[in-house]
């Protein structure tokens, strides 16, 4: 019988959480247990902090449906880090239940390179998404009852902004009608629900530094327009200690561990599609507070999670990473070479050659930033000596560091090679920098994007988005960075144009204030902020035995 990422966790053994705090530092007064094996931080009891960790950002090439392993490689180059005997912690996302039971699947790792107990952390883990689908919901019970009770802030019910959340990918709630059955039950009026992880409450907790951060950006958020198309916030409902308060727990980090018993602590799961796409400040802050080395990744393709790692978290933070990683397979470039998924077995260097180009874009886009990054080649089985070969000998023409893994099937050992490698561009000097100025108008921030990261040729802005850009620009909001909401399939806008496609221009169909947050989140395609369910999803291979253990979780 084959192995699989559920069962390799299910053999693993686990440590007493209280063990893995030791290790990194964290004292049992900052601890509070959620069980055996997770537990929260409350980082208020932490000591001091001294000299901060320096931060190791693993990004990847435009994503497949072969997959690219990337969370795999973080945790495995975390352990690799700990077989080496450097102090280091991982931090990562935490999985959203719509794409655990879609297609994508879950966001522990894989093989033996996985954060663990590995059910737990892809289901309901401490309940923080929970929490944040409950405030969010609350808010818009809020919203409506004040329309209910004589609405004296005036909001005009069809300009409110403020939509509903599920964790979970139901596209019959993209556009829905409440309020029907008479007075009674409300204001009539559309709404229409997101996935909690495209929530801005989500942007919010991972976003915030402190609890008092974290009220002061949710009284920030804007929830609708009044008659008079003035905006209404949260403030003016008087509801943002409400809602901290059903954060207060969410709020903190989360700790668990690698199945080598490194320290790792997951917290906040923004997709990086249609959000930010990064792990709280309050856990990458934690995790340097903790150790030397800090390994955390960004959603999909260096053009969307790395890209809003650098002009968003990093902004927001303080800080910016100080090596980053790019993974890339044999297999999805091949496919970013013109072979079909179901032709992928077959060996063919050509199409490796011809798909190149894509992780070339990727490198181009990180040094931009000013950071030289390292390729990791995330071996599979299938892969021919020959095609890898093709990859390792163009990255020496292109003097690009690069490091063949194995995590899947030797855990940190797999890592070794890339870790040293990492640990050569710590260090280095970084020269980074940011590719546009928050002063810049939002037209030259698009295009920088546009140009400088995906290689496209312009930007141009439907008839909705100029309307609403100049509303921006009345109420002062154009001076925030952007948030793309773009396909993560291809550097354009159109998920069918893999490689490196050039002369596209990016349209830009909707432009989203969160002044929470803290961005302008820009719709681009027909990107969507509600996913739906695929023919065959996952949850159809899923099951829980007599004993209560999960069966089919990838």
């Amino acid at each position: 019988m084959p192995f699989t990422d559920l069962s390799i966790a299910a053999g693993a053994k686990m440590l007493p959480i209280q063990e893995i705090a030791e290790r990194a530092g964290i004292s049992k007064d900052a601890l509070e247990l959620y069980g055996n094996f997770k537990a929260k931080i409350n980082v208020n009891s932490l000591p001091p902090a001294g000299a901060l960790g320096k931060v190791v950002l693993v990004t990847a090439i435009s994503p497949t449906p072969a997959g690219e392993g990337k969370s795999t490689v973080t945790v495995g180059l975390a352990d690799a880090f700990k077989q080496l005997e450097e102090s280091v912690v991982v931090a990562l996302r935490e999985p959203s239940l719509g794409p655990v039971m879609g297609v994508k699947g879950g966001a522990t790792g894989g093989g033996f390179a996985q954060v663990l107990p590995m059910e737990d952390i892809n289901l309901h883990f401490t309940g923080d998404i929970h929490a944040i689908t409950s405030a969010n919901n609350a808010l818009a019970a809020f919203i409506d009852n004040h329309l209910h009770q004589g609405n004296e802030l005036s909001i005009d019910p069809r300009r409110i902004t403020w939509k509903r959340a599920l964790d979970m990918n139901d596209r019959a709630l993209r556009h829905v009608t409440i309020g029907l059955g008479g007075p009674a039950q409300g204001v009539p009026r559309e709404d229409g629900f997101d996935i909690t992880v495209a929530s801005e409450i989500m942007a919010v907790l991972c976003l915030a530094t402190s609890m008092d951060d974290l009220k002061e950006r949710l009284a920030q958020m804007v929830i609708g327009y009044t008659y008079g198309r003035e905006p209404v916030t949260v403030r003016d409902l008087q509801v943002e200690g409400a809602l901290a308060l059903l954060l207060k727990d969410a709020f903190k980090p989360n700790l668990v561990q690698t199945i080598e018993g490194t320290p790792a602590l997951i917290h906040g799961g923004p997709f990086a599609n249609i959000a930010h796409g990064c792990n709280s400040l309050m856990a990458t802050n934690t995790a340097r507070q903790l150790a030397d080395i800090v390994v955390t990744e960004a959603g999909f393709g260096a053009d969307l999670g790395a890209e809003k790692f650098m002009h968003i978290k990093s902004r927001k933070g303080g800080f910016h990473p100080d090596a980053v990683v790019i993974v890339a397979t044999v297999r999805a470039l091949k496919m970013h070479g013109g072979i079909a998924k179901g032709d992928l077995a077959k060996p063919n260097p050509d199409a490796v050659r011809r798909g190149m180009v894509n992780l070339a874009k990727h490198i181009d886009t990180i040094r931009q930033f000013g950071i030289e990054p390292v390729v990791a080649l995330n071996r599979f089985v299938g892969d021919s000596e020959e095609e890898l070969a093709e990859i390792t000998g163009w990255a020496e023409a292109q003097n690009v560091a690069i490091a063949m893994t194995n995590v899947w099937a030797e855990g940190g050992k797999g890592g070794i090679e890339l870790a040293k490698l990492v640990k050569q561009e710590l260090e280095r000097p970084t020269d980074f920098k940011f590719l546009y100025n928050e002063s810049d108008e939002v037209e030259e921030k698009l295009r920088a994007i546009v140009q400088k990261v995906y290689g496209g040729t312009d930007v141009q802005l439907s008839d909705k988005a100029q309307k609403q850009l100049l509303e921006l620009k009345k109420y002062g909001w154009d001076e925030l960075p952007i948030c793309m909401a773009k396909t993560q399939y291809s550097l354009s806008d159109q998920p069918k144009l893999l490689g490196r496609p050039e002369g596209f221009t990016i349209t830009i169909r909707e432009i989203i204030p969160k002044l929470g947050a803290g961005f302008l989140v820009c719709l681009t395609g027909d990107i969507m902020t509600m996913p739906g369910l695929p023919k065959l999803p996952a949850a159809l291979n899923m099951d829980v035995d007599s004993d209560g253990k999960a069966v089919g979780l990838f």
